[in-house]
């Protein structure tokens, strides 16, 4: 059993945003699913039969969707990375994630999805631009990538070579 594991608070639909999760991440799956029963009606108000929890993992990490209704939101003070080896890889995430989610939300490779879960769609390559001991190559790129939504690599790696 994994020591830490995320848990993320959805209203109600926890279900239907694990099933969005795992058909996103080639390398993932959904697991056990608990349900609401008589006991505690009074205080959590779900049908008994409704979904409580949902396992699932995604390439290696695994999660705990609850579906604890509307007292807590999500906001960007937590956010979940992805790690991209190519711009491929990051269109890809940006395309899937993205989708029916807040634009507004948008900046720095950083995206809000349909559920209200904050993700950054991150190139590998970035931060070794951004860790690089020429400072004027690093904050190069730092100004360059705080100007995109969505992180292009080329445009990165055109200002960090200059």
């Amino acid at each position: 059993m994994q020591k830490i594991s995320p848990c993320l608070w959805f209203d109600n639909n926890a279900e239907e945003a694990t099933s969005f999760y795992t058909s996103i991440f080639k390398n993932s799956e959904i697991g056990n699913v608990t349900r609401y029963g008589k006991e505690g009606h009074e205080i959590h108000g779900k049908e008994e039969g409704t979904v409580m929890t949902v396992d699932f993992e995604i390439e290696g990490q695994k999660f705990l969707a609850l579906n604890g209704g509307p007292i807590f939101k999500f906001n960007e003070a937590i956010s979940f990375q992805i790690y991209c080896e190519t711009q491929e890889e990051v269109d890809y995430y940006w395309e899937k994630l993205s989708e029916a989610g807040d634009e507004k939300a948008q900046q720095c490779g950083w995206l809000k999805d349909r559920y209200g879960v904050s993700w950054q769609v991150v190139p590998t390559v970035l931060i070794k631009m951004l860790q690089d001991k020429d400072r004027k190559k690093s904050e190069s790129v730092m100004k360059a990538l705080l100007q995109m939504r969505k992180l292009d690599i080329s445009a990165l790696k055109k200002v960090y070579e200059v």
